[in-house]
């Protein structure tokens, strides 16, 4: 069975068993659902070489977390994505490849040559996710500031999450008005960011005023609040609500990389 069609089941069967929870909506929302799936999931043909359907880099990974860059990098390859490339520090790496042989490892995210190490592989990849488990040394973080200058001058899409957004929140101008960034803040993170960048209280019972202004205030760059209802917003309109599953654990108990259990808060591998 071809990849495409084992991640669109897999899909399929988590949507399903949630939107069984709201049978009155279930079935326009399953197509609804299976749409957005389809056009997500590259179609496989005889044309194509591996590679051209998705080149992913994760940059995080230290010594306290390689649960995060380990699920960013296969629940991108499970959606379809053919590799997967990890920069990790060097005491991550032999436990990120233990968990799997799929993903690339790059122990380098702590030497002192990091940026160049990574930047060799930039022109390869399709895009870049910033912050799963990287975080806060000093070496880390200062490292990481170059490699986005460098993913900013090749013009990369860059998703930014976990201690990324911390990264972020010490020094916005790096990814101000980088309209191919996207940060993914919970509901922490996101206060953080506010106060960083705004200095001004924040009205917590207007979320998707908020989500809005802090989008312009970072110069109209794409911010996803995770919640109970993720809000989205490019600062030119006002924030939309992302796709919601009916019974699902809130997103701002988790991160980009996961889901949580329902009992403990903690992430679970997604579905096979």
């Amino acid at each position: 069975m071809g990849v495409r069609c084992v991640a669109i089941r897999a899909c399929g069967g988590v949507l399903q068993r949630a939107l069984s929870l709201h049978t009155a909506h279930a079935t326009k929302d399953m197509e609804n659902l299976f749409q957005l799936v389809r056009n997500i999931v590259p179609a496989l043909t005889s044309k194509k070489h591996k590679g051209q359907d998705g080149r992913i880099g994760i940059v995080g990974g230290c010594q306290e977390y390689t649960g995060a860059p380990y699920f960013a990098g296969i629940s991108a390859l499970k959606v379809g994505a053919d590799l997967t490339h990890v920069f990790c520090a060097r005491e991550a790496a032999p436990v990120i490849k233990s968990y799997s042989p799929e993903l690339i490892v790059h122990p380098v995210l702590d030497s002192s040559n990091a940026v160049e190490e990574v930047e060799k592989w930039l022109p390869r990849l399709h895009a870049l996710v910033v912050g799963p488990g990287l975080g806060r040394d000093d070496l880390l973080l200062n490292n990481v500031r170059g490699i986005l200058e460098s993913t900013k001058a090749r013009d990369i899409p860059v998703v930014i999450d976990a201690d990324g957004l911390w990264l972020v929140a010490q020094q916005p101008a790096l990814i101000h008005s980088y309209h191919k960034a996207i940060l993914t803040p919970n509901h922490v993170e996101f206060s953080r960011l506010w106060e960083a960048v705004l200095s001004s209280p924040m009205d917590s019972n207007d979320l998707k005023g908020s989500t809005l202004k802090l989008s312009q205030a970072l110069g109209n760059i794409t911010v996803v609040q995770k919640g109970e209802q993720d809000l989205i917003s490019n600062g030119q309109q006002a924030p939309a609500h992302s796709w919601w599953l009916p019974g699902a654990p809130a997103h701002s108990q988790g991160s980009v990389t996961g889901r949580p259990s329902r009992s403990t808060g903690a992430l679970q591998p997604l579905p096979t």
